[in-house]
């Protein structure tokens, strides 16, 4: 049985094994429930059939988050953007992702466990950690795996290159259109989010 990956977050090793394709959806929700009782702040997501780790957020990403609800609340306060809800990504493969955060309407996930399925959700959006895993993650396997779940728009915050990237038209297997707008210009969220952002905020958040 060979190791093909292994990293310690708060005090949990995290492996991913070779001797099969694939962990089973059972494994990754046990394997999941530990990582929440024995190591504090560490979330795990399982997309593609790969095991990931979420970064534990700095002060600048939570700022970007804190902003971002504020502009929802403005623009649109007939919705709410809840923070790291866990959504079931099943279209492709049987998956698990936590967005940083997920406009949807109020009650959208009233009397649900830790994972919802994804209907509800109008926007999904992630800010880029400074991580190893920030490239495959938010840049590659995210918008694959929300346009299989049919979410209207992924929105992309990307703290690598200062730009946002605003994914819409889900196909049921990819995003028909991704535009990119540096900090500092305004970025267009289409129906159903129906929001201008003004992104000249971000170039406070970035280090």
């Amino acid at each position: 049985m060979t190791v093909i990956e292994a990293e310690t977050r708060g005090g949990l090793t995290v492996t991913a094994l070779a001797d099969r394709p694939h962990m089973l959806l059972s494994e990754f929700e046990e394997l999941a429930r530990l990582a929440a009782r024995t190591a504090e702040g560490l979330r795990l997501e399982f997309i593609n059939g790969r095991l990931g780790i979420k970064a534990v957020p700095d002060g600048d990403h939570a700022e970007i988050i804190r902003w971002l609800q504020q502009v929802c609340m403005q623009h649109r306060p007939d919705l709410g953007l809840y923070a790291e809800r866990g959504l079931q990504i099943k279209a492709y493969r049987e998956g698990r992702a936590i967005p940083d955060a997920s406009l949807a309407r109020p009650g959208s996930f009233a009397g649900h466990g830790e994972w919802s399925e994804p209907e509800a959700v109008l926007m999904a959006a992630e800010v880029t950690s400074f991580d190893r895993d920030a490239d495959s993650r938010d840049r590659r396997e995210k918008p694959r795996a929300y346009a299989e779940a049919g979410i209207p728009v992924y929105l992309l915050i990307d703290r690598d290159s200062c730009e946002v990237t605003v994914y819409s038209e889900p196909d049921g297997d990819r995003y028909d259109k991704a535009v990119i707008v540096p900090f500092g210009k305004p970025a267009t969220l289409p129906d159903p989010v129906g929001i201008k952002l003004d992104t000249e905020p971000l170039k406070d958040w970035v280090n």
